[in-house]
């Protein structure tokens, strides 16, 4: 594996600690914000694997992917900006 495949796996794996660590967030503190955070990152997760093993996933599903781990983590900037 060359230099960039090992920092995109390492990115990925970063990636899923901190889906896991918004999934703490949401159920120790109860911040509804952080299921979109885990949603988001675990979408971002999916995304790198299917590129990382070459998986043959469309380019409308990629973008489909991107688009609602966007969507996802606008709501939970949203979340967090109306909190007081």
């Amino acid at each position: 594996m060359d230099i960039s495949g090992t920092i995109q796996l390492v990115a990925t794996l970063i990636e899923v600690i901190i889906a896991v660590v918004a999934v703490l967030i949401a159920v120790q503190k109860k911040k509804f914000y952080g299921w979109f955070i885990a949603i988001t990152f675990a979408l971002f997760v999916l995304f790198d694997i299917a590129r990382i093993f070459a998986l043959e996933v469309s380019a409308e599903r990629h973008a489909l992917v991107l688009l609602v781990a966007c969507i996802s983590m606008l709501c939970a900037g949203w979340l967090m900006w109306k909190e007081k």
